[in-house]
């Protein structure tokens, strides 16, 4: 008969499932920022994060455990950024674009700090060279574990970093980004953000009946809702008071579509999204 011990002990499966969540308790936050740089968005980003560990949860019986679990996730989120990229038909022009011979490579590129917004310049690079970028200058990544990573060889990423890094170094410091805003859109979000404040201050049934409001029926500080901008893209945003100033907690996605309200993507539990933003702006809470 086996021992108490024996039987106690947690199977392959679940030692897989504890390490999972231990690992991305503290790795989330840098795949998101890692995956924001990679589409563009911080909103996109926390999604694509989203579908990448799904997909790592579905795939845990699979994981080799003789290997570090972080770098199997980064390639897994990695490949939902280029799936993303090239959903949104970015990859295939950018890397088009990139093949051609329009310009020499200098004897020693430069290395690039943060100082001067990578994270932001990498935008304006092909898929391949965004990722090598980041993953180099900005995580700290090994040369062999970037290859591994986007699927590369050492000398391809050398390759796509030396190129990578002469474009960066010839791009001027970027505008700050502001997606053209739709005035149809912006009155219906401020309608929203009216109906919805009403609706939860003045509810009278049973509040399970309402359960999209929960998390903000057990807030312990006054809150509120307004309209905003990250990134350049309108949102809901979340408020807290504090003392007599209100401040951001948290956005929400709006998707409209004959100016109808399809979707609602609340980012309430994920507060790295509104702390990678690059801007915010708020309009006065109604």
């Amino acid at each position: 008969m086996d021992s108490p011990r024996e039987i106690q002990a947690p199977g392959p499966f679940e030692a897989r499932y504890l390490a999972f969540l231990e690992t991305i308790t503290q790795l989330r936050p840098r795949l998101h920022r890692y995956c924001s740089r990679m589409t563009g968005s911080v909103l996109d980003g926390e999604d694509v994060v989203q579908d990448a560990l799904f997909e790592a949860y579905r795939k845990l019986d699979q994981y080799d455990d003789t290997r570090a679990l972080a770098p199997w996730l980064f390639r897994i989120a990695h490949n939902r950024c280029i799936d993303f990229l090239r959903r949104r038909g970015v990859r295939d022009e950018a890397e088009a674009a990139s093949m051609g011979p329009d310009y020499v490579l200098p004897a020693n590129p430069p290395v690039l700090g943060v100082g001067r917004a990578v994270e932001q310049l990498v935008m304006s690079l092909p898929p391949k060279e965004r990722a090598c970028v980041l993953l180099k200058d900005v995580f700290d990544y090994t040369l062999e574990e970037i290859a591994e990573l986007v699927s590369s060889t050492v000398g391809g990423v050398k390759a796509a970093l030396n190129r990578g890094r002469s474009k960066l170094a010839a791009t001027p410091e970027p505008e700050r980004a502001r997606r053209e805003v739709s005035a149809e859109v912006s009155r219906l979000l401020h309608l929203y953000v009216d109906a919805q404040l009403r609706v939860a201050d003045r509810f009278a049934g049973p509040i399970d009946k309402a359960p999209y409001f929960k998390n903000y029926e057990r807030q312990t500080v006054p809150w509120r809702l307004a309209v905003g901008e990250v990134n350049g893209e309108l949102v809901v945003v979340a408020l807290h008071q504090h003392r007599d100033e209100w401040k951001p907690a948290s956005v929400a996605r709006i998707e409209v579509i004959d100016q109808r309200i399809t979707r609602i993507v609340d980012y309430w539990h994920c507060p790295w999204v509104l702390s990678a933003a690059t801007s915010l702006v708020v309009a006065h809470p109604s």
